[in-house]
């Protein structure tokens, strides 16, 4: 209560502290562009009431100019006044006093005053005050976290009765950084987080976004977890296919040699399921093939052998080398193929005639069969296999 108490502290301060840097910021930019627009309405009217006020006063002071010089005339001496009054008067009829520039109507004069709306306070007072909430418990939190090999399947759940999800978002991170990235947005209540050290703690937190709304809730409690189980990884170095940096995923490549890839070791154990994604498709071929066989066995072109399942390209399953009459629907790009097996009889040892019975669940495109996998010994483990006649097939196990 109180770390989240803190950092929710932290982050109202951090959030209300941006809030008015922004407003500010904002208002002084509104009053620049308003002074602005003070400016240049003063200049654009102010110029032509300017040139007429320089061309009254320059007839004012011509004026002045000429009563000062018949003052002088009138007062000089009689003899000479005849000739100067003479010359006074010409120079009189020729200036124009008479004659003054066009003034604006006064209706036509501008007079600035600034409009200002006083319901902007009360508007901005009322979102303000609205502004924010405090949650005690957000609506989503995180139900289970299941190890998966080289993976951790998050589960969550709607604690809220009242709240309509839309979409939920999924944060993940490792414990030693203090960085959340986003791993899934979507519909979906789970989702397998890949890329998953061994033997390292991550923390996972959730959160959702209402029906019709845009912003997201707050985020569930973390929830910290971390994988034991050795990542899935196909064989390098065969010829006919490329393989990823973490190699869980493989690419049928150009390479005319054809084979299958096999995994590196037998890492698949009873009681887990096991999952092939189909990220890109080439042209199908009736040998290809997906599944799990109980030990390598080089020399051949698919898993279409004894001592191994596998689904084809096309949805048709075999079980050591044999077509099942039950067939799933044809793989395409997005598929994802699951097997899940489970020990349901366990005989006594091979040379006392006993077997494994093994309950084989085949899943792909929301359907699946489901059969016994009968086995002259018991396995521990199983090696996982893939097999493509054609390039472009790019599968990703987990």
């Amino acid at each position: 209560i109180r770390e989240s108490a803190a950092l929710t502290r932290d982050v109202l301060e951090q959030h209300f502290n941006d809030l008015k840097g922004t407003l500010w910021k904002l208002l002084d930019e509104r009053l620049v562009l308003l002074l602005q627009e003070v400016d240049a309405i003063e200049q654009e009217s102010i110029k032509p009431l300017d040139e007429c006020q320089k061309l009254i006063e320059h007839g004012v002071s011509t004026a002045d100019d000429l009563l000062q010089e018949g003052e002088c005339v009138i007062h000089e001496v009689m003899g000479e006044q005849n000739e100067k009054l003479c010359n006074f008067t010409k120079k009189a009829l020729h200036i124009q006093l008479d004659s003054l520039p066009e003034v604006p109507a006064l209706v036509d004069v501008p007079c600035l005053s600034a409009q200002l709306d006083d319901c902007l306070l009360t508007i901005v007072k009322n979102q303000i005050f609205s502004h924010g909430t405090v949650a005690s418990r957000p609506p989503v939190q995180i139900e289970e976290l299941t190890e998966k090999p080289g993976g951790i399947l998050v589960r969550w759940c709607k604690v809220d009765d009242d709240f309509i999800p839309q979409d939920y978002r999924l944060q993940y991170r490792k414990s030693t950084t203090n960085h959340f990235e986003d791993v899934y947005v979507g519909s979906e209540m789970e989702f397998i987080v890949l890329h998953i050290d061994p033997n390292v703690d991550y923390q996972f937190r959730v959160c959702a976004r209402g029906d019709g709304r845009q912003e997201w809730s707050p985020w569930s409690i973390p929830q910290t977890g971390c994988s034991t189980l050795v990542p899935h990884e196909w064989t390098a170095g065969l010829e006919g296919y490329s393989l990823s940096s973490r190699r869980n995923i493989a690419l049928r490549n150009d390479s005319q040699s054809c084979g299958v890839l096999y995994s590196k070791a037998p890492t698949y154990f009873c009681g887990q399921t096991l999952t092939f994604r189909i990220e890109t498709v080439g042209q199908p071929d009736k040998r290809d093939s997906i599944g799990v066989c109980v030990e390598q066995q080089n020399g051949y072109d698919s898993l279409q052998r004894d001592k191994a399942v596998c689904i084809s390209t096309n949805g048709a399953v075999f079980v050591n080398g044999k077509e099942m009459t039950n067939q799933l629907p044809a793989v395409t790009c997005g598929s994802t193929v699951t097997f899940d097996m489970e020990v349901v009889h366990l005989g006594p040892s091979n040379n006392e005639g006993g077997n494994t019975k093994l309950r084989v669940t085949i899943s792909s495109n929301n359907r699946e069969v489901v059969f016994d996998w009968v086995l002259d010994h018991s396995c521990g483990s199983l090696y996982f296999g893939c097999s493509f006649s054609y390039p472009g097939w790019k599968v990703l196990v987990f």
